[in-house]
């Protein structure tokens, strides 16, 4: 036997507790394994069981042995797991569960979707804390920090906050200086639909995070509807920038108060924890990972 057999020999005997045994289960002949274990013991130098008329019971240095032996022929299976899963198709249902902004990243879904055609995608849009694993979903599309010792995380991209209107609301209004400015605009809110809460705006003056009594022109528990408000010059909202690229680049929204914004945000992948990842959820991962953020460089 080579190497990797003597070993295989031994984890064997040692479980079987008998030549005999593992003889069967690897199906050669008693003599065999016993030169084969004779063989690993001489390379060795060690003595790996002691062995009588009745029984063969493991040494002390067998037992230590006997560990590391199934760690490696552990790494052994994954290894060979893993290479075969990569030459599977991703196909099937993959349940997918996005915030209620998550309409706005569906020009990437739709490019995941051409791209592996063969996968179902099942979406469901909820800015409610859901149960990755008990509700049945594949994975989870979230921003901020969410701790679960049973799921898996990947940064996806990170966002930032812009406080924006339409050129023609400013000509009419002006732009706020300051934060406190803020008090004499019409602000446009987003609701939080889990708790019902108005969204807070990130305003900071000086470093430190600045309280400002803001008007309430009107509330909205989705983005898109905001968009189209601050577009007809109905009055200032914070919104996130993937959401608002193109209204910025064409110049139907300008941002205002730059430097009194805290300016991070982080959108997360979480998935169950599992040993090996299925083709249809690893492409998927990987597939958000590059291209939902890309101008970000997500991590």
């Amino acid at each position: 036997m080579d190497s990797l057999g003597a070993l295989n020999a031994f984890v064997q005997v040692a479980e079987a507790r008998s030549f005999t045994g593992a003889a069967t289960q690897l199906g050669v002949s008693p003599s065999a394994v016993g030169k084969a274990i004779a063989r690993l013991e001489e390379r060795l130098s060690v003595r790996l069981f002691h062995r009588s008329t009745r029984s063969v019971t493991l040494t002390p240095e067998g037992t230590l042995f006997l560990e590391r032996c199934r760690r490696i022929f552990g790494e052994v299976e994954a290894a060979e797991a893993e290479l075969m899963q990569s030459q599977e198709v991703a196909r099937g249902k993959l349940r997918v569960s996005l915030p209620m902004a998550g309409m706005l990243l569906m020009p990437t879904l739709t490019a995941f979707m051409r791209a592996y055609p063969q996968v179902e995608i099942d979406l469901d849009f909820s800015d409610r804390l859901v149960d990755v694993i008990e509700e049945g979903f594949d994975a989870v599309i979230r921003s901020g920090e969410l701790g679960d010792s049973r799921l898996m995380t990947r940064q996806i991209g990170t966002f930032h906050p812009h406080l924006v209107g339409s050129p023609a609301y400013f000509e009419r209004h002006g732009a706020p200086v300051t934060p406190q400015d803020l008090e004499r605009h019409h602000c446009l809110h987003h609701r939080f639909p889990s708790t019902g809460k108005l969204e807070p705006w990130p305003l900071m003056e000086e470093g430190a995070t600045v309280n400002v009594d803001l008007p309430v022109t009107a509330v909205s528990n989705a983005l898109d509807p905001l968009i189209h408000m601050a577009e007809e010059g109905l009055g200032i909202a914070c919104l996130p920038d993937f959401t608002i690229r193109q209204q910025m680049r064409e110049g139907t929204l300008i941002a205002v108060l730059e430097h009194n914004l805290r300016r991070c945000g982080t959108y997360r992948i979480l998935w169950p924890s599992s040993r090996h990842l299925s083709p249809k959820l690893r492409v998927f991962v990987d597939f958000m990972a590059a291209n939902l953020f890309p101008a970000n460089g997500a991590a």
